[in-house]
């Protein structure tokens, strides 16, 4: 089947975030023609302006609507759009040149109606969002569960850089009214509806993540939170490495406690995962400063995540509460 492609933008206030999206587009390798489809969920600081200084490089249609979420936003570009396969985006991402040529030669060699790419610490960040990034994509942090070529068959794509195909949308309904957690959702009801979902090596985007230590740990907080809820919808997807975080909180209060009134020796294990995070990477990220930025988000995330899971896991699973009205600051109307 002959592919053409719409990339699907949701935006929020973030016209800058835009540019340099729209610059990286300008400067992809890919000789056919693809469509920008932008759309912006009721901002107050609108990106019009900046849509219309490149619509003479871009093919971009530009869509402003009333704010109702990234994942309801996602599903009215693709209504617009005019491709038959979308590419999903957040606006907080930088392309690579190559990224739509590796993908269109994957999927004309590997169709795929559904999939997912890695996300990457552009050179040019800061050196606290290269230790976010470190964190959330390490194997000694998560596992590499956001793109690890080991992680082909049913990976659950992330929308900043997820693929799905105009049929696989259409007999899904696209994202639900949550957030965070909607590409997970919908990469589960993808597989309920029979389509394959994987993982594109080498499809990786440069993830800004406009983020600060408070931000930081408010979103991975959310994961936490909304996690159980996902389980909860698609029990054959939950996962006992989910709880991976909080049993690292459960980990480090008892070494703590053990060591101060049993033997210091009870420390040494958790002191020795903290060195191989801060080596590994002061060496990937060549700095020791991002190095030592790197073991202050692995507390965060793991902390943050960890026990908000715990709080959802009991809420939900034991106290059988209802999940929009426990936490409806997850959920769109």
């Amino acid at each position: 089947m002959q592919r053409s492609y719409s990339f699907i933008i949701p935006v929020f206030n973030r016209p800058q975030e835009v540019r340099e999206l729209l610059e990286s587009f300008a400067n992809l390798h890919f000789q056919k023609e693809f469509e920008i489809v932008i759309v912006e969920d009721g901002s107050t600081e609108t990106s019009e302006t900046v849509v219309k200084e490149f619509s003479e490089k871009l093919t971009i249609s530009y869509y402003f609507k009333e704010n109702s979420g990234p994942g309801d936003s996602r599903n009215y570009g693709m209504k617009c759009a005019k491709g038959n396969y979308f590419i999903v985006l957040d606006s907080d991402c930088l392309l690579p040149a190559h990224y739509l040529a590796t993908v269109d030669e994957f999927l004309g060699k590997n169709y795929f109606h559904c999939y997912g790419g890695a996300d990457a610490a552009h050179e040019s960040f800061t050196p606290l969002q290269k230790a976010i990034n470190y964190t959330m994509t390490s194997f000694l942090t998560t596992g590499g569960i956001r793109g690890n070529e080991r992680s082909v068959n049913n990976f659950e794509p992330r929308s900043f850089n997820m693929g799905i195909s105009k049929e696989a949308f259409e007999n899904t309904g696209g994202y639900a009214k949550i957030h965070p957690g909607e590409d997970p959702d919908l990469s589960q009801r993808i597989l309920k509806a029979g389509y394959q979902t994987t993982f594109v090596p080498n499809a990786f985007v440069y993830h800004k993540r406009r983020i600060s230590w408070g931000k930081f740990y408010l979103q991975v907080k959310k994961f936490g939170l909304v996690r159980p809820i996902l389980n909860q919808w698609h029990p054959s997807a939950a996962k006992i490495t989910f709880w991976l975080p909080t049993l690292f909180v459960v980990f480090v209060i008892c070494s703590i406690v053990f060591s101060i009134f049993i033997s210091p020796l009870f420390i040494i294990p958790i002191l020795t995962y903290l060195l191989l995070i801060f080596l590994d990477s002061s060496v990937k990220n060549k700095s020791v400063y991002i190095g030592l930025l790197s073991l202050k988000a692995v507390f965060v995330q793991f902390f943050g995540y960890g026990i908000a899971f715990l709080k959802s896991s009991f809420l939900i699973n034991f106290l059988k509460k209802d999940p929009q009205k426990q936490f409806p600051f997850l959920f769109f109307k």
